[in-house]
């Protein structure tokens, strides 16, 4: 699978979103990267289904989903129907995980999973035939900025070799970057998600920011 780079909007200007989505996509962005939070269970609020459905006309790329919010199950039909493209559940905010996934994806959506840092892979084993994504964070969830978790990068190469042949994407959420990007796809990583990295100095450097994470994985 080719490197795709997910700017994630939680760093973006909320002010002016739909432009900002629009800008970051030109500037060579491959998925848009939603990360819906609850103040619930992680520490943080952002957004919901309706600032989804207004940033839909901004861009046909691909909606990519991180739902942080527990419980997730009574909220997945609005996010599928508010234009996301791929739905990712947190396998510590759902009881019944496999239930979750099958949801989504009778929704017509691709179904992802989340790991928080401390959660290890064989949590997800019994659902790999469920999943089109699994997302690995990389910094405890609830809050953009924050500092790598360098142990994930052997937590990745583990569940490359769980997912054996499978077509599942493996994303990386929170701080990635030029100098972390590289050993991150070289695990087997081929979603990148990127804020703070992506959105820094202004519409301007988007293009640089994100030229930068790729040529660093090249």
């Amino acid at each position: 699978m080719s490197l795709k780079i997910a700017p994630s909007i939680l760093s973006a200007d909320f002010a002016r979103l739909g432009q900002e989505v629009s800008d970051v996509m030109d500037a060579g962005g491959d998925w848009v990267h939603l990360d819906v939070m609850d103040g619930h269970f992680v520490p943080n609020i952002t957004f919901g289904p309706p600032v989804v459905v207004a940033l839909r006309p901004h861009s046909s790329a691909v909606f990519d989903c991180h739902l942080m919010i527990e419980p997730c199950d009574p909220y997945l039909e609005a996010f599928a129907k508010a234009g996301c493209d791929i739905i990712t559940v947190h396998a510590e905010a759902t009881k019944h995980l496999d239930r979750s996934l099958q949801a989504i994806r009778a929704l017509g959506k691709k179904a992802g999973v989340s790991l928080n840092p401390g959660t290890p892979e064989s949590a997800i084993e019994y659902v790999l035939d469920r999943l089109d994504l699994i997302l690995v964070m990389s910094v405890n969830p609830g809050f953009g900025g924050q500092a790598f978790i360098p142990a994930v990068v052997e937590k990745v190469a583990r569940i490359k070799r769980m997912i054996g042949n499978r077509p599942i994407h493996i994303e990386i959420d929170g701080g990635v970057t030029p100098e972390t990007a590289p050993a991150l796809v070289k695990a087997g990583a081929d979603v990148l998600v990127a804020g703070s990295a992506v959105f820094k100095g202004g519409k301007a450097e988007y293009a640089a920011n994100i030229a930068a994470i790729r040529k660093a994985c090249t």
